[in-house]
């Protein structure tokens, strides 16, 4: 992924709406496209068919509006990352970012009603490049930037934000990467620049982070529908806000396309 990359999205990117009644999981839209299945070294066949699943890693809260990350993968890769948008405390849902091709997002956080982040990190066909989207208009537009400007190997551990300029993101650069397996990044302009601060063997924590992120809401998975859950927590027990299926589709052999009628024979 280049580390020039900085785009911005002004308006919904699937205006389809994610949204079933209370009892039935919402299912995420997603088309079996060839070169997408091939670019993750999916090989699918009506007998044989692929399925595509569905993978929710973090949610946020800023007043009614709460957000999910996570990422839609096969049987052994990534396919597209994903972000979840709802304005309404979890009645409906939409995705207000671009789907990043070969990519998961790890963790979403808005301090405020303004500004949010989600952290992630190219994963075809390895970790690497990782990056942060940044909104700061209330998830209304988004910019994507890259937290190493040289890329390689790595992967988002946790992110922290505790103003809206200062904030933390702990990167795992593999066994082999030289002065230590952590490191530990530093931005002072809201996710649009990063500087190193530290390598260290050890992980490293979070100075200014919170042990648990949103205490009030948890993720968790039904075994009986087969699907993720969002819950919150109203000071005496947990209640479902939303559910999505975790296996969203099943892909097969592509049906065959009309071919050209010669021009001799259409005469």
């Amino acid at each position: 992924m280049p580390t020039s990359v900085y785009w911005r999205i002004h308006s919904v990117f699937l205006l389809t709406v994610l949204c079933a009644p209370a009892q039935e999981p919402s299912k995420i839209p997603f088309s079996c496209s060839v070169d997408d299945l091939a670019v993750a070294g999916m090989s699918c066949s009506d007998e044989y068919p692929c399925p595509v699943y569905l993978e929710l890693s973090s949610v946020s809260a800023a007043g009614n509006k709460l957000y999910l990350a996570g990422n839609l993968h096969g049987p052994s890769a990534t396919l597209f990352s994903v972000l979840l948008e709802s304005d309404d405390s979890g009645a409906v849902w939409k995705e207000p970012v671009a789907r990043i091709p070969g990519a998961a997002l790890d963790q979403v956080q808005f301090l405020d009603a303004i500004h949010g982040w989600a952290a992630g990190e190219t994963q075809v066909p390895l970790a690497r490049d990782p990056f942060i989207l940044i909104t700061s208009d209330g998830g209304a537009s988004w910019r994507q930037k890259a937290i190493a400007e040289e890329g390689g190997v790595g992967a988002v551990q946790r992110f922290w934000f505790d103003t809206a300029e200062h904030g933390e993101v702990i990167i795992d650069a593999g066994r082999t990467a030289g002065g230590g397996r952590y490191v530990l990044y530093e931005s002072r302009t809201g996710g649009d620049s990063w500087s190193v601060v530290s390598h260290t063997a050890q992980m490293p924590r979070l100075r200014r982070a919170p042990t648990v992120e949103d205490v009030d809401y948890r993720l968790g998975t039904d075994s009986r529908t087969h699907a993720f859950t969002l819950e919150k927590y109203d000071g005496e027990k947990w209640n479902r806000l939303a559910s999505f299926l975790v296996q969203i589709a099943s892909c097969g052999s592509p049906p065959p396309q009309p071919q050209p009628v010669p021009e001799s024979d259409a005469k």
